[in-house]
């Protein structure tokens, strides 16, 4: 069995030596954020949905990432055409079914995209979780109104035994499981709900280690990073508009020896 927490570390330096190639498919709100957190923590981002070009951009992309942010008819074909040319290709693939839960058409083509091929990852709140196994998620846009603990363990054990891959729940505390292993992240810090997009960028950064490792590490690696490097940047700044910046800072200044003494992550049994 892998030592996941142990690995945290060693998968940043193996992402930073790699520099993967992540493609997105991301919504108009983050595309720059995500682009900008990539670029911090030592990936490439590309960020390209025509159609025309997914076969040449899957075919050299390390990953892919699908954000459901800001649906349109032709984004939705290209999501569902990239996902399918994804799993061809052998490319892990990360979802993030923003607002699913909101409205009608999220919650159906998040499960629709969950169909059309081997899904890697899937990252949401609580909320858009439990609004993808049917349950009544209390989602509001792209805010979850409500956390529970217990609720968010339960939640990311049903999702990863429905859809057969790595779940990530996140929130004040991020619960990660491949429905064998449950992992609790506590690093974050309240700050992050206050800023635009922190969510997808989450969502990027675990695409771009799912390039150098498998799923299960790569999630929890991704989350304690950035859950460390927000911590970080609210040391300096604790305001929205300059703590955003520092997050890019830290994101770029994280080393394996700061991931071993600022991460707080357990295997919790269930």
């Amino acid at each position: 069995m892998i030592d996941v927490i142990e690995n945290i570390p060693k998968t940043l330096e193996k992402l930073r030596k790699s520099r993967p190639l992540v493609q997105n498919i991301t919504n108009l709100v983050v595309m720059n954020v995500t682009a900008n957190a990539l670029l911090a923590i030592g990936a490439s981002p590309v960020m390209a949905h025509a159609e025309e070009e997914l076969e040449d951009m899957l075919k050299i992309a390390d990953a892919l990432v699908i954000n459901i942010g800001t649906l349109d008819r032709s984004w939705i074909a290209s999501m569902e055409k990239a996902v399918k040319m994804a799993t061809e290709f052998g490319k892990p693939i990360v979802l993030d079914p923003v607002g699913a839960g909101a409205t009608k058409l999220r919650t159906q083509v998040a499960l629709k995209l969950l169909e059309a091929g081997k899904i890697s990852v899937l990252r949401g709140n609580l909320g858009e979780i439990a609004a993808l196994l049917g349950e009544e998620g209390k989602t509001r846009g792209v805010d979850t109104l409500e956390y529970k603990e217990e609720t968010a363990q339960v939640i990311a054990i049903k999702a990863t035994k429905r859809f057969n891959l790595v779940v990530a729940v996140t929130g004040a505390t991020d619960y990660v499981s491949d429905g064998k292993e449950l992992y609790a992240i506590k690093n974050g810090v309240s700050l992050l709900g206050k800023v635009t997009g922190t969510g997808c960028m989450a969502t990027s950064l675990i695409g771009a280690f799912c390039a150098v490792t498998e799923p299960l590490t790569a999630t929890v690696s991704a989350l304690t990073a950035f859950g460390v490097a927000a911590e970080k940047a609210y040391e300096e700044a604790p305001y929205p508009g300059s703590f955003h910046v520092r997050l890019y800072d830290w994101l770029y200044r994280l080393n394996p020896d700061l991931l071993k003494e600022k991460m707080e992550v357990k295997a919790l049994v269930f």
